[in-house]
């Protein structure tokens, strides 16, 4: 006899990322036709991702919730919200805390922010200490040219090298430093806290492919996720930026919310005691 586990009850966020270089406002737009339970802010030179007024008129008009923001820690942004990275996650953590939101993912520092780095680790565990929301450590890779690999970040690309309350998991980022994902999540364990879904084929560059596209255990860590009591959220954070057309990138951003609602449904069968 057996019993048929129930599935998670994670909600699958759309990254306002995956729309790019369409703006942070469309991105709300398509989440709510697809039916994407919420969205990820990434906050980036858009303005509209910068304000949070904006953004909770966006909320508000689409019904779609704001269930993460994603810090801005890119090259990109790096005068987005302050030079001062403590101040980035400082108002990662406002935002965060008036649109609702239960995530902020950060990213570990670069290599070349030295005194950042040093702090880092003991100072994500002391800004988690004053908020409800969740400050989730994303896992990185190596940058790669040719046949060079420059370490990039620090304390470490790998962030399950170091004592973080809370991680996010990025399969794209796992597939570009040529990990094994599966190990990665375990290594995680119960301090997995959000999920970026992408998929990757082994590149050197950061492809975030639509889940289902590339080699990475996309389905595999879902139906791990779908009987694991997992309580964060599952972010499509893909790229769009080839799509001929409109249509074209709502049809990938489609089939991605498909591919995750379908595995995450799997049920797996228990052998009864």
């Amino acid at each position: 006899m057996t019993d048929v586990a129930e599935p998670t009850h994670a909600r699958i966020a759309l990254s306002t990322a995956s729309v790019y270089p369409e703006s942070t406002a469309t991105a709300f737009e398509i989440a709510a036709r697809l039916g994407y339970d919420g969205v990820e802010v990434m906050v980036w030179t858009d303005p509209v991702s910068q304000d949070i007024e904006a953004l909770r008129r966006l909320s508000d008009y689409h019904g779609i919730p704001i269930l993460a923001v994603h810090a801005p820690c890119l090259l990109i942004t790096q005068r987005v919200w302050s030079t001062d990275p403590w101040v980035k996650l400082q108002r990662a953590r406002a935002a965060a805390e008036k649109l609702g939101a239960s995530t902020v993912v950060v990213h570990p520092p670069f290599r070349w922010q030295r005194q950042y780095a040093r702090d880092f680790v003991a100072g994500i565990w002391r800004m988690a200490n004053e908020t409800d929301v969740r400050f989730a450590v994303e896992n990185m890779y190596p940058w790669r040219y040719r046949d060079r690999e420059m370490l990039a970040y620090a304390p470490d690309w790998d962030v399950t090298k170091d004592d973080y309350r809370h991680f996010t998991i990025d399969l794209s980022h796992t597939s570009t430093a040529r990990t094994d994902a599966l190990h990665m999540i375990d290594r995680m364990g119960d301090r997995l806290g959000h999920v970026h879904l992408a998929d990757g084929r082994g590149s050197a560059k950061d492809e975030h492919l639509v889940p289902g596209r590339g080699t990475q255990p996309c389905a595999e860590l879902l139906e791990r996720l779908a009987v694991s009591g997992f309580d964060g959220h599952v972010v499509i954070e893909v790229n769009t930026r080839r799509a001929m057309s409109s249509a074209e990138r709502e049809a990938d951003l489609a089939e991605a919310l498909a591919f995750t609602r379908r595995h995450l449904a799997s049920a797996v069968e228990v052998p009864r005691r």
